[in-house]
């Protein structure tokens, strides 16, 4: 069973959707003790940053996905549930994340569009399962204003380009991130997704 954290600020109908037709049992969670017998669990998010964490932390979810996390079970954030799982973000003024990756978002900087928004091409860095049948020059849907810089950057799976080198997919043990909506995102996001699923197979709390 695939866990959607639901703290208010998520796509959820659309991420559903996406994990039924892949045939994968999913439900929404909002309470931590909810987190216990998920073999795996899907933190999405829209919206800023600081709204995020403090739902997260009202809801007492914060400590519950970190035991989550800690107990080797495979999690992904999406979009801001990418950035959440960072140490912290610039957006309003600083604010805390999850601290489970090393690295902040920053907001995009300089003379081009914010924010970024459309179809941008992957650019893989590193082998992994979670990108099995996934190639360099696929494409995928981002909209964000925030991007991730990375304390190490052997956690980059893949990046894309707009203006400069962007995270688009993180992973670090079982805590994997995507910048952009695999939901949304065609063939290779519901290829990603299935590759998740996978990961998520077997495992137990």
């Amino acid at each position: 069973m695939i866990g959607i954290i639901d703290y208010g600020m998520g796509n959820l109908y659309s991420l559903g959707k996406a994990l039924e037709r892949l045939g994968c049992s999913y439900e929404f969670v909002s309470r931590p003790e909810r987190l216990e017998g998920l073999s795996g669990a899907i933190l999405p998010g829209v919206g800023a940053f600081g709204d995020a964490m403090k739902n997260i932390r009202e809801l007492e979810l914060e400590e519950g996905i970190r035991s989550y996390a800690a107990s080797g079970r495979p999690i992904l954030g999406i979009c801001l549930g990418m950035q959440l799982l960072f140490e912290q973000s610039t957006e309003h003024g600083v604010a805390a994340g999850l601290g489970l990756i090393g690295g902040e978002a920053v907001r995009f900087e300089g003379d081009y569009k914010v924010p970024h928004m459309g179809w941008n091409q992957l650019h893989i860095r590193a082998e992994h399962p979670l990108l099995s049948g996934v190639k360099s020059g696929d494409y995928v849907y981002f909209v964000h204003s925030y991007h991730v810089r990375v304390s190490d950057e052997k956690v980059l799976l893949a990046t894309t380009e707009y203006h400069q080198q962007v995270t688009a997919i993180v992973g670090q043990d079982q805590v994997y991130g995507m910048q952009f909506h695999p939901e949304k995102s065609g063939e290779t996001g519901m290829r990603l997704l299935a590759n998740f699923a996978e990961l998520c197979k077997g495992e137990k709390a």
